[in-house]
């Protein structure tokens, strides 16, 4: 399980990561939010109404939900169930809210938090992706704050101050856990 700040590189590293470790496949989460230009349903997140969200976790679907930013994200236990079953080692992408979820109910996942090198940094990143408003931005900033004070609640924790090396160390981490 991969957890941070929004905008340290999470979607990044994950893609890194799925290229260079067999067997590991990405669980896609649920949302509320509209989808971001080039972001398709299912591939992307499930992009579910806010009633539909509520009526899921209601009948205990997700196996974490947590609001962030005004929005709802979730994964859905069918998405996790359905790929340990086929054998495949799954990776999450979620936020801090979330991780706190999967540990409790899933006590052997592999926790990894990924840092930005600086919160500067991180103002870089989110201003650079063009895709929120500054009140938004700045809102994501102060939730990263209380994030990155998490961050020694979990085992492993990658700075992604420079991507190949992060990318190194992700896998080092993977591997070693998985036995591979």
């Amino acid at each position: 399980m991969i957890t941070g700040p929004s905008g340290v590189g999470k979607g990044t590293l994950i893609r890194e990561l799925l290229e260079r470790v067999p067997g590991l496949e990405v669980s896609v989460s649920a949302t509320t939010r509209a989808p971001r230009a080039g972001e398709e349903d299912g591939r992307d997140y499930h992009y579910l109404s806010r009633e539909e969200f509520a009526e899921r976790a209601d009948r205990n679907e997700f196996l974490e939900h947590a609001a962030y930013s005004g929005n709802r994200y979730g994964t859905l236990r069918s998405e996790v169930e359905r790929r340990l079953a086929a054998g495949a080692s799954v990776v999450l992408e979620i936020e801090v809210q979330g991780a706190r979820q999967v540990r409790a109910a899933m006590p052997e996942a592999v926790l990894v938090f990924i840092a930005p090198p600086s919160a500067a940094a991180l103002r870089e990143r989110l201003e650079g992706r063009g895709t929120d408003t500054p009140d938004a931005i700045d809102e994501r900033l102060r939730t990263a704050e209380i994030e990155l004070d998490a961050q020694q609640e979990f085992k492993h924790v990658v700075v992604n101050d420079d991507l190949d090396r992060a990318a190194d160390e992700l896998e080092r981490i993977a591997r070693s856990e998985l036995g591979a």
